[in-house]
């Protein structure tokens, strides 16, 4: 049986201390009010106010990462306690509550993307269907024929007016005979099989499922000033799609199968049937969500270091962090990660990629093998990239 406990928090006291370890539990207010605030604050991650039906901690104590924000108590505060191993518990016996921390995950998520993608893409975000256009021509240019004909497939569909319609018309049946594109719709269908190189749904693209790896690896990509800029190769076992499920809005990027791979689809209706008689399965989609969105605000401290050295030091530490990487002292890691492949997930411009790489690479606390990233100490390495965080400006 759910037993969830009162806890009591006086005037000026602190819930939560920005970089201090994980809890074990997070708090659901029932009277009172909150301030949350960050050490960097850009634009809606500025301080925000919390009261009754709000909850804090739920990002840090789901995904077992540090405290993100530091909760300081405005009021004499009553809140509920929810240990990590109740969560299960309270999807079943609190439905309501467990949905409006996803979907609250959802929005926060949507808005931290639309925030990197200006800074670190340099890139303002397009999601007027109009685009699938731009992005079916770019995967013709390049030649990849499958991700092509879906692209004009969509843009028909969702500009049957459009000021490129006749052009997509002529390519789709152009490029036709020479598809392997299995699903151009949604079917009812709850296991899907894609081949290598097709798309999955594309940015910009309406839609209403979120899938689960079942086998295979699935590429998330987005259409950036003529370039591909890969976000993230998912595997066996993760979500994704989870927010155009939950907000009913475009797609914020192109999902692709990077090998052949086996789907499981969830719509609107299995989704409430799953959240009703799969709570294991919910929890670990927020546990998902919670880590993804602490990476998220995460990178979005990376984006206010100025100097570009430093930022790729950082970026380094984030990636030992999302893969809670032990950093005892002495311990070494090797990174999937070339000099080239950092630079693009700092953002920093092209030609400035050049002299800062040759200063990073001189460093000797970097060593390359086979031209990819290594790090022969790693507790060094987060005491490097902490100290840089405190010097951002």
């Amino acid at each position: 049986m759910l037993q969830l406990a009162f806890v009591n928090f006086r005037k000026d006291s602190y819930l939560f201390v920005e970089g201090k370890s994980a809890g074990d539990r997070f708090y659901i207010l029932q009277s009172g009010k909150v301030r949350c605030t960050k050490e960097v604050s850009i634009g809606d991650d500025a301080a925000c106010l919390l009261g009754p039906g709000d909850f804090v901690g739920v990002i840090p104590c789901m995904s077992g990462h540090s405290q993100i924000e530091t909760v300081v108590a405005l009021t004499d505060v009553v809140a509920i306690s929810v240990r990590k191993d109740q969560y299960p518990e309270l999807i079943e016996k609190n439905t309501p509550v467990a949905m409006k921390i996803i979907r609250t995950f959802a929005t926060r998520m949507r808005q931290l993307n639309d925030t990197l993608t200006k800074i670190t893409l340099k890139n303002n975000i397009i999601s007027s269907p109009e685009q699938l256009f731009v992005i079916a021509s770019y995967y013709e240019k390049v030649g990849k024929t499958d991700l092509a004909i879906y692209g004009y497939y969509q843009y028909m569909k969702a500009c049957p007016q459009g000021v490129s319609v006749d052009r997509a018309k002529a390519r789709f049946v152009a490029l036709k005979p020479r598809s392997k594109a299995v699903y151009f719709e949604s079917t009812v269908d709850l296991i899907r099989n894609y081949p290598k190189d097709t798309m999955i749904f594309s940015e910009c693209q309406s839609g209403q499922d979120m899938f689960i790896i079942q086998d295979g690896q699935v590429k998330i990509s987005k259409v950036v000033d003529g370039n591909e800029v890969i976000l993230a190769v998912l595997k066996k076992g993760d979500f994704f799609g989870e927010m155009a499920l939950l907000e009913d809005k475009p797609r914020s990027a192109s999902a692709i199968a990077h090998e052949d791979c086996k789907l499981m689809s969830v719509n609107r209706q299995n989704f409430n049937q799953m959240v009703a008689t799969q709570p294991q399965l919910i929890a670990r989609l927020t546990t998902t969500l919670a880590e993804r969105l602490w990476a998220m605000s995460r990178q979005l401290e990376n984006t206010q270091i100025r100097d570009p050295v430093s930022k790729l030091f950082d970026m380094l530490a984030l990636q030992l962090e999302k893969g809670k990487v032990p950093v005892t002292p002495g311990t070494s890691y090797q990174f999937d990660l070339t000099p080239f492949d950092l630079a693009n997930m700092c953002g920093i411009p092209q030609e400035e990629q050049g002299f800062c790489l040759n200063t990073f690479i001189k460093d000797p606390r970097v060593k390359l093998n086979a031209n990819k990233i290594y790090i022969s100490d790693c507790a060094e390495l987060v005491k490097t990239a902490s100290y840089y965080r405190k010097q951002k400006h």
